[in-house]
C-alpha cells in the first residue's frame, strides 16, 4: 500500500526514497513492551539518574553525571572501562561488557525492575522556556517499532552516518542486549494515536520529574487492547522521519541483520519515541563544527578571494543574530571564531568553486546546503580537513563550540539551523544531507525508559 507522506499526511509518492516507480508495502509497527525502570525508591532522585542521549554529552557533563548518582544512566551509555583496566587505550569490549555487567547487577539489586505487562508509554516533555499554562508542549509514544532499511520506505532518514560511531553503538547493544535510550523519530497521523495519548493523559502517570535543565517529564502506560489497537491502525498508514538517532538505528539494522536467522526475533525492533509533528512541531537546530588542528589565522588566511569575510561584533548571541540576517539576504553563511571573542562572517562563496566542489547529481536544494558547502568546499577542498575524530568535532550548542575551539587552539564554524521542511522534502527523496547537519528536539530523556532484549 501507499504511505503518507511523513511532511503532509497526503499520499507518499509511488515510492521509496528516491524511487518513483516503487511502492512502500507496509506502514509503521509499533508493539508494546515491558519496559525496565528504574525503582524510585531505590535512586536518589529519577532526575539524578537521567541524562541526555548519548552523544549530546560533552565530558565535563558526564563527569557531573556519573556524581549525581551511582546509577546513573551513563554508566550504560557511555561506559568506562573497568577499575583494573589502567591501559591507556582500554579496549571497547572491556567497557561494553561493564556494561552489561552494571545492568545485571542493577536488575538484581531492584535499582532497574520490569513492569508487569507490555505497553506502549506515553511520554510528556515541557521545556523550561514554557511559562505559566504552558506553550511549547511535546507528547509522543514509545514503543518498539519494527526495525527496516531505507528500500522499504517506512522509516526515512536524512543524514548519513560515520562507521566509528555505529560500530561503538552495535558492541554496546550486543553486549547488554538492551535499548538503552529510544530514537526521537516524527511522522504525520490520521489523529488515532493522538487521541489516545491525549486521552491517556487524563490519568494517574507511571512517573513525574523534572530534570536539571527545567524540563518537565511525565509517563503513562497504556495496555488497553481497543486503545493499542487504534495506534496500529494510525501508525499503518505512516511512515517517519528520523529526527534523531541516525546511528542507532544503523545500529538497530545491522544487529537485526545479525540476527536474521532467529524467527521472531526480539532484534527485529527497536525503541523508538515516535512524535506526531502535525500534533506537536519540533525544533530544529544547527550542530556545529570545531576544527581542532586548524587554527583560526590559518583558516582566514587559506580562504583566497573566494569568499566575501566581514568582521561582526560580539558578543556571542549578536554574532549569531548577524549570521541569521545574513542567511535571510544571502546564500551559504558561516560565522567563524577561535573562541577568542572575535567573530568573522564568511558569505558570498565564489560560484564557480562552489560548482567545481560540490558533487553532482542531487538535488540543487542539496548543492546549497550549508553543511553541502561546508564539508565539499571548505573542509574538503579549501582547509583539506579529514572527517575524523581526531580532526573535526560536532557540538550542539555555539557556546560550547566557541569554548571547544578556545581549548585547542582551533576554529569553530558556526552554521545556521536548516528548515524541517527542507530536511523532510530531502528525506522522501532518498537524499541523504552530510552528517550531523541538524538536531531535533527537545530529545527524549534518557534514563526514563529502557528496553532488555531479554523480556522479549
Amino acid at each position: 500500500m501507499s504511505t503518507p507522506s511523513a511532511d503532509t499526511g497526503a499520499e507518499a509518492p509511488a515510492g521509496g526514497p528516491g524511487d518513483p516507480g516503487h511502492v512502500a508495502t507496509a506502514g509503521l509497527s509499533l508493539s508494546p513492551f515491558r519496559a525496565l525502570r528504574y525503582v524510585p525508591d531505590r535512586v536518589g532522585t529519577l532526575a539524578a539518574v537521567t541524562s541526555p542521549p548519548y552523544d549530546v554529552v560533552d565530558p565535563g557533563r558526564r563527569l557531573d553525571l556519573e556524581t549525581a548518582d551511582p546509577h546513573n544512566i551513563v554508566r550504560l551509555i557511555l561506559p568506562r572501562p573497568e577499575p583494573e583496566d589502567t591501559g591507556d587505550r582500554p579496549d571497547r569490549d572491556t567497557r561494553y561488557r561493564h556494561a552489561a555487567r552494571l545492568l545485571a547487577e542493577w536488575q538484581r539489586e531492584g535499582v532497574l525492575a520490569p513492569d508487569p505487562e507490555p505497553a506502549l508509554y506515553v511520554y510528556e516533555q515541557r521545556t523550561a522556556e514554557d511559562g505559566p499554562g504552558g506553550g511549547a508542549l511535546q507528547r509522543g509514544l514509545i514503543g518498539a517499532l519494527a526495525v527496516s532499511g531505507r528500500e522499504a520506505g517506512v522509516v526515512l532518514p536524512h543524514e548519513d552516518v560515520m562507521p566509528r560511531p555505529v560500530a561503538d553503538r552495535v558492541g554496546l547493544m550486543r553486549t547488554t542486549r538492551a535499548n538503552l535510550e529510544p530514537l526521537l523519530l516524527t511522522y504525520r497521523g490520521n489523529g488515532g494515536a493522538a487521541e489516545v495519548i491525549e486521552r491517556a493523559v487524563l490519568g494517574e502517570p507511571l512517573l513525574t520529574t523534572t530534570t536539571s535543565d527545567g524540563t518537565h517529564h511525565r509517563l503513562w502506560a497504556v495496555t488497553d487492547p481497543a486503545e493499542l489497537a487504534a495506534v496500529s491502525r494510525d501508525l499503518a498508514t505512516c511512515r517517519a522521519l528520523i529526527a534523531d538517532g541516525h546511528h542507532r538505528w544503523e545500529m538497530y539494522l545491522r544487529l537485526q541483520r545479525e540476527h536474521r536467522h532467529l524467527p521472531l526475533s526480539p532484534w527485529d525492533r527497536g525503541l523508538v519515541l515516535l512524535v506526531d509533528t502535525a500534533r506537536y512541531p519540533l525544533r530544529v537546530r544547527a550542530i556545529h563544527r570545531v576544527l581542532y588542528r586548524l587554527p583560526i589565522t590559518e583558516a582566514l588566511a587559506r580562504l583566497g578571494d573566494h569568499w566575501q569575510l566581514k568582521e561582526v561584533p560580539g558578543p556571542l548571541e549578536t554574532a549569531l543574530q548577524a549570521l541569521a540576517e545574513a542567511k535571510q539576504h544571502a546564500g551559504n553563511a558561516f560565522l567563524l571564531t577561535g573562541g577568542d571573542g572575535m567573530y568573522r562572517l564568511l558569505i558570498e562563496p565564489d560560484e564557480e568553486l562552489v560548482a567545481a566542489t560540490v558533487p553532482t547529481g542531487k538535488p540543487e536544494e542539496w548543492r546549497r546546503l550549508d553543511a553541502t558547502v561546508l564539508h565539499a568546499t571548505l573542509l574538503d577542498h579549501v582547509w583539506r580537513i579529514p572527517d575524523g575524530p581526531d580532526d573535526i568535532g560536532y557540538l550542539h550548542s555555539a557556546e560550547a563550540a566557541e569554548r571547544e575551539a578556545a581549548r585547542s587552539g582551533g576554529t569553530a564554524v558556526l552554521l545556521h539551523p536548516v528548515k524541517e521542511s527542507v530536511v523532510r522534502r530531502l528525506a522522501e527523496q532518498g537524499v541523504m544531507m552530510p552528517r550531523k547537519s541538524t538536531s531535533f528536539g527537545p530529545k527524549p530523556a534518557t534514563g526514563l525508559v529502557l528496553r532488555s532484549l531479554a523480556l522479549g
